[in-house]
């Protein structure tokens, strides 16, 4: 995804962005998309390729140029942001650097005009027609409806944060140098990470628009594994004295550790390898509340008040029920942060995305709120069941007394995560 925002500069008004938001333009048409599900999306997004495809041979490893002379398609990229959308953003409150950057690619080098503060309009047209600079807006879904469709469905096939920037560029300029994102882009043109690139707006057309959606940033092997390896040394110093015991007098004094260190260390790793081989659920530290803390909140029309009404009546304990917004919920074990080291145990923590706040996606500098129920451990099963089933009667849920399991579904019936059939 495109990197998060730094915060504006000295001297930068800090006003919060305006909740008010601008409606996507009318198409001409229904949308070419298959928002029925976040497999339906995609597969649709990438026509005429095919989603295995995709992944077998593009995915990671090379780039792929999508073109398709549609022209209800090419009506819809064109509404997902114009050059007049501009003036109305800037007329609710957009500040340089937060929102806006204003750049021209000069003798091969990036030159940034941005100003101090509030982006007036009638300024950054001036700086668009005269300087010949390229328009960079920053994570457009907050106000552009069809874009918060898009990667709000995005979000929930990669299972990771999904950003987007526009760029509109004049005629016979160019914003850029030839650089590079350690992210993965795509739109009908797609880049693997890394791949170095530069766009320009050839002489003739008045200027160029394009939006690039990214995703897939801090989501590696490595980034995995070392959210997961506290949770593993957590679980093995527990049952195995071996990683309790004290490490050699005046090790961390030493410059360089010495080899009986190393070994013992090695070995170490080696038992953790082996635990992981035997262990069908990992203790996550960060990536999945961080994932589901910072994205977008499911896409609505209207106000969006299915999101804060309960499904249905109070579950009873005959009731059935099913998991809401399945996609916008993440279930984790970790230790309780509400006790000390030497007393932590193990908790259920559920977290969602319904109550965040589509203003400020993406934005770095913006603070972000857990949304979210936690449970003793002795209630994975049961949650798991709710997880993993279509529909389920309270009463079958794995929990040792009726009480415990009305307790469980009205808990998650009250944070609108559980609808009664």
């Amino acid at each position: 995804m495109p990197k998060k925002a730094k915060p504006a500069g000295p001297g930068t008004e800090e006003q919060p962005v305006p909740r008010k938001q601008l409606k996507a333009e009318a198409a001409g048409g229904p949308s070419p998309f298959n928002f029925d599900s976040p497999s339906g999306f995609f597969e649709s997004f990438i026509l005429p390729i095919k989603t295995e495809t995709f992944f077998k041979e593009f995915w990671e490893q090379k780039p792929l140029l999508i073109q398709r002379d549609d022209p209800a398609l090419a009506a819809y990229h064109q509404s997902l942001f114009r050059l007049s959308d501009l003036r109305s953003l800037c007329a609710r409150g957009v500040y340089y650097g937060r929102d806006v950057n204003v750049c021209r690619c000069v003798r091969g080098k990036k030159k940034v005009l941005n100003k101090d503060g509030k982006v007036h309009f009638l300024q950054l047209r001036k700086d668009f027609d005269q300087k010949r600079a390229t328009i960079q807006f920053h994570q457009p879904q907050r106000f552009k409806d069809e874009l918060w469709r898009i990667q709000e469905k995005l979000e929930c096939y990669f299972g990771s944060l999904v950003g987007s920037n526009v760029y509109i560029t004049p005629a016979g300029a160019q914003g850029l140098p030839p650089h590079y994102d350690d992210v993965e882009p795509g739109d009908l043109l797609y880049f693997p990470r890394g791949t170095i690139h530069q766009a320009d707006t050839p002489p003739g057309l008045a200027h160029s628009t394009h939006v690039t959606i990214s995703t897939y940033q801090n989501s590696s092997w490595g980034d995995f594994l070392l959210d997961t390896i506290s949770g593993l040394v957590f679980d093995a110093a527990k049952e195995d004295m071996a990683f309790r015991a004290g490490i050699p007098r005046q090790l961390l004094l030493q410059v360089e550790t010495a080899a009986a260190a190393r070994g013992r260390l090695s070995g170490l790793l080696r038992t953790l390898a082996d635990r992981l081989e035997g262990s069908s659920q990992l203790l996550s530290s960060d990536m999945k509340k961080d994932f589901i803390v910072n994205r977008l909140p499911p896409y609505h029309a209207g106000d969006g008040a299915e999101l804060s009404v309960p499904g249905g009546q109070l579950p009873r304990l005959d009731s059935l029920v099913r998991l809401r917004f399945k996609e916008h919920v993440v279930l984790t074990v970790k230790p309780d942060q509400d006790l000390s080291d030497e007393t932590q145990e193990k908790m259920v923590y559920i977290y969602h995305s319904l109550k965040n706040r589509r203003e400020t996606h993406m934005m770095g500098n913006e603070e972000t709120e857990a949304h979210g129920l936690r449970f003793p451990l002795s209630h994975v099963e049961a949650l798991k069941q709710i997880w993993n089933n279509p529909a389920i009667s309270v009463r079958d849920l794995r929990l040792p007394t009726d009480a415990e399991k009305e307790s469980l579904a009205v808990s998650l019936w009250t944070e609108c995560l559980l609808q009664v059939l």
